[in-house]
């Protein structure tokens, strides 16, 4: 039950995060494209770090289970790169 009342915690922060930051856009006069090109290049960044660490490393451990941990390595790795080249 406390993993229940955390998960809707955080999910009502973030919908309250949305919601403010759309007041901010519906109520500010002029665009600050200095300031939208400065935020969607943190959000790129903070996406990046989520796909680049956070995920490898979930990928790791899920694939050493599964294939061992010198295959599962390698798979990993592979699929990294084959996921990181691989045209739009």
């Amino acid at each position: 039950m406390p993993n229940l009342a955390l998960a809707f915690g955080l999910t009502l922060f973030a919908g309250l995060a949305t919601g403010i930051g759309g007041l901010v856009a519906f109520f500010v006069k002029g665009t600050n494209y200095r300031f939208l090109s400065v935020s969607t290049g943190f959000s790129a960044g903070v996406m990046l770090y989520i796909s680049f660490v956070e995920i490898f490393f979930k990928g790791e451990e899920a694939l050493v289970l599964a294939y061992g941990p010198t295959m599962g390595k390698w798979i990993n790795v592979a699929a990294f790169f084959a996921g990181s080249c691989s045209p739009p």
